[in-house]
């Protein structure tokens, strides 16, 4: 079978729409309060709210097709839940001949278009004639059907791993809380201040075992990268780092940019990075960012990003990192940060930055803990983008006709018609 074996069928021509309505009371809970879908509740970001329908709303059931019709993300598609609609947003309504789980995955394919098509000088919104001049295939009721199970497949693997991934994060801020405050003695427990003495320190109550030192004294080194913008070439061999390269906890080169060796030569004697340095972005709205450099090899940086070398047996990198991601680090952060049109924070406030610090095999053993629970994490991250990139690639198939399923194939035969082999068995469950 080809994709020319189904028809084309423009969005205008086979559906109805139904703008939600302002609720005529909200909050509201009486007896017969409904609850107002709003699009951070159909992302699963927020609670709905209860409310009093008015007299004309748009009551959804679990399923419908939603649009987001109005405001900076308009030409979003959200599956339904039931409720009532939001005057934001849209319903879609279409023929028994659309499996309703498949035409929800048709129309997202077009999302990024959609959404990039919309009008209006003020709020932007969708345009209608846009959204009815797409086009989706309508196969046979049963290709449809299994094309919506295939896709939903990667998506209960998508929100499990997300689930995991969040529940693995909640584990590792109580870790970072408990470590970073009280950490572990040496026969591996964590303190108390019922079993081990503690004293009062400008950070509050620690071990008695423990200093509170400026980030200064524990480094050999604290400086930002160039103040000036170097000319980037893609053929140069020097890599150039500046705060997008820099993660919450990892050096991300995916998309870096080079330079030549004058430049670099010129940086290179402000920002000489070194293996173990503990990069730091101190501008814009990625500020308190961390990672450890890992690379071997010298690279330039801009002056968006600083680095912090701790003294060898005073400060450990990844004790030092993990007190930058921790809730305390990154509120300290944020809470000296200044300047109008770019927030910073300045080379001098963070070397006088006060630190927690154990004794040396501590830090170790603290740092070793949380960095067992970081690639947990980055490995349950890694899979989520897998199969991300795998339901992008599906939908292009699947929805286009590239690919066809079909009535000869069982169960397993169908997954085979994208590279779903990289899914492990587990991750199906």
């Amino acid at each position: 079978m080809n994709a020319t074996a189904c028809k084309i069928q423009k969005l205008g021509d086979i559906i109805t729409l139904e703008k939600g309505k302002p609720p005529t009371q909200q909050p509201y809970f009486g007896p017969d309060a409904e609850l107002y879908l709003t699009p951070e509740y159909l992302r699963r970001r927020g609670a709905a709210e209860p409310v009093k329908a008015s007299a004309n709303a748009v009551r959804v059931s679990d399923g419908d097709s939603i649009v987001l019709w109005d405001g900076s993300n308009a030409g979003e598609f959200f599956r339904g839940r039931k409720g009532i609609l939001a005057s934001t947003m849209s319903r879609i309504q279409h023929g028994e001949t659309f499996d309703k789980k498949y035409f929800f995955y048709a129309v997202k394919n077009w999302e990024s278009y959609l959404k990039g098509q919309t009008s209006g000088s003020g709020i932007p919104h969708v345009d209608k004639d846009v959204l009815g001049k797409i086009e989706i295939f309508e196969f046979d009721k049963y290709e449809q059907t299994k094309i919506a199970e295939i896709l939903s497949t990667v998506d209960r693997a998508i929100e499990q791993t997300e689930a995991l991934i969040a529940k693995q994060q909640r584990i590792k801020t109580g870790l970072m809380q408990d470590l970073l405050t009280r950490g572990i003695d040496e026969h591996g427990n964590l303190r108390s201040e019922q079993t081990h003495k503690f004293k009062d320190s400008p950070l509050g109550r620690i071990p008695m075992e423990w200093e509170v030192l400026k980030w200064s004294e524990v480094s050999s080194k604290i400086q930002d990268g160039t103040h000036f913008s170097p000319r980037t070439d893609e053929s140069a061999e020097f890599k150039y780092v500046t705060s997008r390269n820099i993660k919450f906890g990892y050096l991300d080169l995916s998309d870096v940019e080079y330079i030549n060796r004058r430049q670099h030569d010129e940086i290179y004697k402000r920002c000489d990075v070194l293996p173990g340095d503990v990069l730091l972005t101190k501008d814009g709205a990625n500020t308190g960012n961390a990672a450890i450099n890992l690379l071997k090899e010298p690279f330039s940086l801009l002056s968006s990003v600083a680095f912090i070398r701790p003294k060898k047996g005073k400060l450990t990198s990844m004790f030092l990192l993990q007190a930058i991601l921790s809730e305390n680090g990154q509120r300290l952060i944020k809470d000296s940060m200044s300047g109008l049109a770019i927030t910073r924070v300045t080379l001098e406030i963070i070397n006088n930055f006060l630190i927690k610090i154990p004794p040396i095999q501590e830090q170790n053993n603290i740092g070793e803990f949380l960095a067992v629970e970081d690639r947990r994490i980055n490995m349950e991250a890694k899979k989520l983008a897998k199969f991300h990139s795998l339901k992008t690639a599906l939908m292009q198939d699947l929805l286009t006709g590239r690919k066809r399923v079909t009535a000869l194939q069982n169960d397993i035969d169908v997954v085979s018609v994208a590279p779903l082999n990289v899914l492990e068995k587990e991750d199906l469950r």
